[in-house]
């Protein structure tokens, strides 16, 4: 019969005395938080039979943040590592006894958004949400923040001036950083292309101002036609890829500033070789790679998602703990920029 692990065999896996793990195990004295979560990992790994109450003690005193989560599109693959990675975030974040909740809306009607919000009442200490910019959406963040409640934008910058952050990438760089690249690869004058989820979408609006705004300044040799709107899906894009690549034989490079890429990576895919028109996308998921590997895509402008859950759950912790801020912030985050040949 295998002996049953003992507190010393926990101590010298720990690297720690005897001492310490029963301070650690029975609450005697304080422990470092660094130290007392050496001695759990190594209850857990040698399979001492406490290890749970030793989790226990990890977190009794440690403050609390129930954090709600709105999210669209479950479906997509980018969404799916977005909440892979909140999750990621929750379970792993310093100095606090943390839990998610997290919902998708159903669709990108704003009141789907607004209603899976406000249902995050009284289950959650604070709101994050990707969702349209529309009235009724800040309707709810305004009941909610008369409940104590902050809220937090994601991606795209809703309810400003009644939010407490948005955290994402600065829209506007973004734009400009597609338009540069496009500018850079297209080697003739022509046209170009940029194709927005919707006009509620905030973010993708800003995407389109920081695009032009840099070819006014530095590529006027090109023209760029007027937006097309996809409502974030791929046959909707696909179809418009190609009517836009029927219509403008000059058409020289194409932004898709939201969702649906997929769409216009399968009509450039159909119709021109590879590396006569530029592309460029938002966001790296398993159809973008493959397309930047095959040299369909010019380049891809990734959001760090560990990075900015991580912000995202200290400074939803921060603004339960210390109160919603009296000016309401922006926390940008630096795009990961992925090539052909860095992926």
């Amino acid at each position: 019969m295998a002996r049953r692990p003992t507190l010393q065999d926990v101590a010298r896996a720990a690297g720690v005395s005897p001492a310490t793990v029963d301070r650690v195990l029975n609450a005697r004295e304080r422990v470092r938080e660094e130290t007392a979560r050496k001695v759990y990992e190594a209850a857990r790994r040698v399979g001492y039979h406490a290890a749970p109450l030793i989790g226990q003690r990890l977190t009794e005193d440690l403050p609390r943040l129930r954090l709600g989560v709105v999210l669209t599109k479950e479906r997509q693959a980018f969404y799916q590592n977005f909440k892979a990675q909140i999750e990621h975030a929750i379970a792993s974040a310093p100095g606090l006894r943390a839990s998610v909740v997290i919902d998708f809306a159903a669709s990108q009607a704003p009141s789907d958004f607004a209603l899976r919000m406000e249902g995050m009442a009284g289950r959650v200490d604070a709101v994050a949400a990707t969702a349209v910019s529309h009235p009724d959406v800040t309707e709810a963040v305004l009941r909610l923040n008369r409940q104590g409640i902050p809220v937090l934008a994601l991606l795209n910058d809703f309810a400003q001036g009644v939010r407490q952050a948005y955290l994402g990438l600065n829209n506007v760089k973004v734009g400009r950083i597609a338009a540069h690249m496009i500018a850079q690869t297209s080697h003739q004058p022509g046209k170009l292309a940029v194709i927005v989820g919707g006009h509620r979408w905030h973010g993708h609006e800003l995407r389109e101002t920081g695009f032009r705004s840099y070819l006014r300044e530095h590529a006027p040799q090109f023209t760029v036609l007027d937006p097309l709107v996809n409502l974030e899906t791929r046959q909707l894009t696909y179809e418009a890829m190609l009517d836009l690549l029927d219509r403008h034989p000059d058409l020289r490079g194409v932004y898709c500033a939201g969702g649906g890429m997929e769409g216009a990576i399968a009509a450039v895919e159909e119709t021109r070789a590879p590396g006569t028109l530029a592309l460029v996308v938002n966001e790296l998921t398993p159809e973008s790679r493959a397309a930047l590997i095959a040299r369909r895509l010019t380049m891809v402008i990734g959001t760090p998602l560990p990075r900015l859950c991580a912000d995202m759950v200290r400074l939803a912790a921060d603004a339960v703990q210390n109160g919603m801020p009296s000016v309401p912030g922006q926390h940008f985050l630096e795009p990961e920029l992925f090539l052909p040949e860095s992926v």
